[in-house]
């Protein structure tokens, strides 16, 4: 599977905008499929493909069937691709295009044949099959897609639901709302608790009122107070045990867990040691790790993507999870995640 760049061309058919009209209205009519009504599976037109297909996929992956209704092997495929959509929970999005009622979209797709499924992580257009395939062969090209998906951090590492989106962590900018405890807003803002500066204390901002959070927030916080890192750590492991999807607490966690690591280097020997081995991946992640809790992520991103194209085996994997670990200490829907994320996707394929 290789992704490719791919934009929207082409001359606008009227023909086919009247085709799509009419498909539209048929699709009213007859009803939607349970599948689509409990939104795995969703219609895509050249108006709707960057936000239902190529926005959406920087969170969850988005599998693409390209058909035609006068298609048989289409009619064959697309009722496997639903069932098992539905079978995703989630996981992984349906996304159908009418190819002749969107033929710019077909044409940027570069469709030769239908049906035609491609995947799109990350931004990213990964190349995926042609023609009806049997369901257990669709099974495992999913599969490996939705591996891929996890290496870059689409998917937690037990394969359930991509990314969580939490809107309540970014302000209007889109930048994370709530501080990085002594982390990157800190050493923005020059406050206290920046990596180097003594123990790290919470921004005002970093907790709504505590007696309106679960107790492992206001326990967590009341460590971080007291500058124990260890004791905010524990209290967030046991608060996502209760609640394994909690992203306050997965971010809370991993920005702690950074802290504790900045705090035990020497930062002017690890900045000197990945200057004069390149090639020392541990020297890598200890500079990175230095730059994030700095205020500068996307150095930080950066330096990671350097390692990740230029290793390979165990190396590479390493660089890999450290990046995506990085990733959880912003909102997921942070720019800087964004475009780092798509980087990846891009160097893995």
């Amino acid at each position: 599977m290789q992704p490719r760049d791919f934009s929207l061309y082409g001359a606008v058919d009227l023909g086919a905008r009247q085709v799509a009209a009419q498909r539209r209205q048929q699709a009213a009519q007859s009803g939607e499929s349970a599948a689509a009504s409990s939104g795995a599976v969703i219609e895509v037109t050249e108006q709707t493909f960057n936000t239902d297909v190529v926005e959406r996929s920087r969170t969850t992956p988005v599998i693409v069937d390209l058909w035609a209704d006068w298609c048989g092997p289409c009619k064959q495929l697309g009722p496997v691709l639903e069932k098992l959509a539905a079978e995703a929970d989630g996981q992984w999005i349906l996304a159908r295009v009418d190819v002749d009622a969107n033929p710019q979209l077909s044409a940027a797709l570069q469709v030769q044949s239908i049906p035609m499924v491609v995947a799109v992580l990350a931004g990213q257009l990964v190349d995926g099959f042609l023609g009806a395939m049997p369901e257990a062969q669709v099974r495992q090209w999913i599969a490996q897609v939705l591996a891929v998906a996890e290496q870059i951090g689409l998917l937690p590492a037990d394969g359930s639901a991509g990314a969580a989106e939490d809107d309540t962590d970014l302000d209007a900018s889109g930048e994370g709302a709530r501080d990085i405890p002594g982390g990157p807003q800190a050493a923005r803002d020059g406050r206290p608790g920046a990596p180097g500066a003594g123990p790290a204390r919470p921004s005002p901002g970093t907790y709504e009122d505590a007696g309106q959070l679960p107790p492992a927030y206001a326990e967590a916080r009341a460590a971080m107070e007291r500058g124990d890192l260890d004791a905010a750590a524990k209290a967030f492991e046991g608060e996502l045990a209760a609640s394994p999807g909690d992203p306050l607490a997965k971010t809370g966690l991993a920005q702690v867990n950074l802290l504790r690591r900045v705090s035990s280097y020497d930062q002017a020997r690890s900045r000197r040691d990945a200057a004069e081995h390149p090639a020392d991946v541990a020297a890598q992640l200890r500079v990175a790790d230095i730059d994030l809790a700095s205020g500068r992520i996307d150095e930080a991103f950066d330096r990671l993507l350097g390692v990740v194209r230029r290793t390979s085996g165990e190396d590479r994997d390493q660089a890999r999870a450290h990046l995506v670990g990085l990733f959880d200490i912003l909102p997921p829907k942070d720019p800087r995640v964004t475009r780092a994320r798509s980087e990846l996707s891009a160097l893995l394929f």
